[in-house]
């Protein structure tokens, strides 16, 4: 069969999972023709995603994204909204731009990671073709998925969303921490790890590797730093304009996203911290790393309140690493998971058949 793939391009979680998926596909004997990725307007779409993609076309769109505070770093969920509805004709020109180029392929279906103007253009020009959509997400709305006990404003907007994204789909895989049955439409499958990760070898080198989803945390890990200079830290971020490795002192370093370094980075860490992003919460449990998250907006909360109750680590309100020092004695492995995990190819690709 032939795919297009549709991406959300916020962060590096499902820029990764579409890498994977194309793997997968590609190991079945089946390919993707086109990639789209949605993403703000001023939002660089990260190198290592273009070159795992090719020679496949990639295309970017302009997308619906969080707004964030300065000062405590959090999404601002009322402002990021108004500011969508206002751009709502830019997203839904894009919807018929995406309509269009579904309509005009020949492939077989669409893979759409958890983009919302995919779910648009499936509710309001119907592309013609089945929708398969992907994202840890649509594990939210699966009856036995525990949500935390949080703002109900915030997960009814968080859910609302959600929905939005698979509106008309065919079936939606649901990438999860653990084994759950399927209900109706939503498969529950493990998360989509590159093989790259699974044949990494774990070793511990005494630092502390961190990924920020916003750069203004930096401010928290440099204060930290200063009160505990002699701990190696190697945090990643997607600060424009800032060089590959910006070293602050011998034992900090801030590096430019690349994928391929950070998994290098993360098999030999002794520790992660994180905005509490799926993917790569998923690849430290894969590793056997002990992790802290430190979520930024709704969604990153319910990763990390289901993450805590997988073994995966500690929940924080900030990047107080001494809080992640103190708690790795405790930290015990999930033996289960790598083998959840290894039943993902076979599982997803039984999920993907479209009748």
């Amino acid at each position: 069969m032939k795919y297009i793939f549709i991406v959300q391009g916020e962060g590096r979680g499902h820029l990764t999972q579409a890498i994977s998926m194309r793997d997968l596909l590609a190991g079945n004997g089946h390919e993707v023709t086109e990639v789209l990725v949605g993403k703000r307007r001023a939002a660089t779409l990260p190198q290592f995603f273009s070159k795992r993609m090719y020679p496949c076309p990639v295309s970017t769109f302009e997308s619906p994204y969080f707004l964030f505070s300065s000062k405590n770093k959090k999404s601002l969920l009322l402002k990021s909204i108004l500011l969508n509805l206002f751009k709502l004709p830019v997203y839904l020109g894009n919807a018929a731009f995406i309509s269009r180029r579904i309509r005009k392929s020949d492939a077989d279906a669409v893979v759409n990671f958890y983009e919302v103007v995919t779910g648009l253009a499936y509710a309001f020009f119907r592309p013609g073709k089945p929708c398969i959509c992907v994202a840890h997400q649509y594990l939210f709305l699966h009856p036995r998925f525990v949500l935390p006990p949080k703002s109900k404003l915030e997960l009814a907007a968080l859910l609302f969303f959600t929905r939005l994204t698979a509106m008309n789909a065919h079936r939606l895989l649901a990438l999860s921490l653990r084994e759950m049955p399927h209900d109706r439409r939503i498969f529950v499958v493990p998360p989509l790890l590159r093989k790259e990760v699974m044949q990494k070898t774990s070793r511990k080198e005494g630092y502390i590797l961190g990924y920020m989803l916003n750069e203004s945390f930096s401010e928290e890990v440099i204060a930290w730093h200063r009160q505990h200079p002699e701990m190696p830290l190697h945090f990643f971020w997607s600060k424009k304009g800032a060089p590959g490795t910006l070293e602050v002192d011998g034992n900090l370093a801030l590096h430019q996203l690349d994928d391929s370094s950070f998994l290098d980075f993360m098999s030999r860490c002794s520790a992660y911290a994180s905005t509490g992003g799926f993917e790569s919460i998923c690849e430290a449990m894969y590793l056997r790393k002990p992790v802290m998250m430190v979520p930024a907006h709704i969604e990153q909360e319910c990763n990390a309140f289901d993450a805590v109750g997988a073994g995966a680590g500690i929940a924080s309100p900030a990047f107080d690493l001494t809080l992640l020092m103190q708690y790795l004695p405790a930290y015990r492995e999930n033996s289960g998971f790598s083998e959840w995990v290894a039943q993902a190819d076979s599982l997803i690709a039984e999920a993907l058949a479209v009748p």
